[in-house]
């Protein structure tokens, strides 16, 4: 994705008229924008075409560690200047969707809940913000609810009824979509995959503070860093900076590593069969970074949750997601288009 400058659009892009969305996904290390065109059977356009489009898509740093009224501050600055972009080359803007890290309140448009990896960013009035720099609609959901939508309408979850998205990056999170609906439970936090109890994880710190034995801290990105660290210790090995080193010394034939990816892989799967065994889906879509860790990764992963899974829920498939790193700015197009439908 190519990085945003504050001067101007990243990359051209041609006149458009599809009833636009200017979408945002806010995570912890970059704030990633684009404008996304959903199919639209009753436009009188004959290019929205079938598909959702994603163009000029750029990014900037979240620069987390400056605090949430800085990246408030920056990500509206940053919306004004892609508004200011669109309205130059034509573009008509209908809403503006956001895909939030943390809890947010979709309603209110208030961050009510997020981790110390974006300090601060808790009690964020994203709407009031907004309201300053536009009057478009704006609607936002959270980032692993979005990308649910996105993978539930678009990707490897279309044409079924429930949808169980898991996304495994630097961190680990859900989302279930119900007839294209995001179910977000009674407090918003429904789909946090990351945080269902794991004996591997243990003692690992988890981002939401506890140390009883989260499956995020040893089956994320960051958690397969940490779990090769741990275990490197005990056999005085070279520890990694991170998860894709883990996964290259494991493709490279190294026991350790092998051993990780393994005992993590299942352990995840183990959960995911428990998640399966609650919700019944009729599809699982497992994306993020970590995904990419190959073969002994998927074999590992499928082996546990056939293990925890009851017989009929296996017949659920795991699959890969097919949008990367469009599928939360597809789904934040998603639920501003019906936020707005709704009126």
């Amino acid at each position: 994705m190519t990085p945003c400058s504050p001067e101007g659009p990243a990359r051209e892009r041609g006149r458009r008229g599809c009833g636009d969305v200017s979408a945002f996904d806010i995570g912890g290390t970059k704030i990633a924008s684009g404008f996304v065109t959903l199919p639209d059977e009753n436009s009188a356009h004959a290019d929205c075409g079938r598909k959702p489009r994603v163009e000029a898509q750029c990014e900037i740093p979240t620069e987390a560690s400056r605090g949430g009224d800085d990246i408030r501050e920056r990500l509206t600055a940053f919306a004004s200047r892609q508004l200011a972009r669109a309205r130059d080359e034509g573009a008509v803007i209908r809403g503006i969707g956001i895909a939030a890290a943390g809890v947010p309140d979709s309603r209110t448009g208030v961050i009510v809940s997020a981790t110390d990896i974006l300090p601060g960013w808790r009690g964020q009035r994203i709407y009031d913000a907004f309201a300053k720099v536009t009057d478009l609609p704006v609607h936002m959901v959270g980032d692993v609810g979005a990308h649910g939508l996105g993978e539930a309408g678009y990707g490897a979850g279309r044409g079924h009824g429930i949808v169980l998205s898991i996304g495994v990056g630097t961190g680990i999170g859900g989302a279930i979509v119900v007839d294209g609906t995001l179910f977000s439970g009674a407090h918003g936090v429904a789909g946090h995959a990351g945080h269902v109890p794991s004996g591997l994880g243990r003692g690992f710190l988890c981002s939401c503070g506890t140390r009883e034995g989260h499956i995020e801290p040893v089956a994320s990105g960051t958690g397969l860093k940490d779990l090769y660290n741990a275990r490197c210790d005990a056999e005085e090995g070279e520890p990694v900076a991170d998860g894709s080193q883990v996964a290259a010394r494991a493709a490279a034939g190294e026991p350790l590593a092998v051993g990780v990816i393994e005992d993590s892989a299942r352990a995840l799967g183990e959960c995911i069969g428990g998640m399966g065994n609650l919700i019944d889906p009729d599809v699982i879509v497992v994306s993020g970074s970590v995904v990419k860790a190959g073969p002994l990764w998927w074999n590992a992963l499928r082996a546990g949750f056939e293990d925890s899974a009851l017989q009929l829920v296996r017949s659920a498939p795991l699959v890969e997601g097919e949008l990367g790193g469009a599928a939360p700015l597809i789904g934040a197009a998603v639920a501003v288009r019906r936020h707005v439908a709704q009126g």
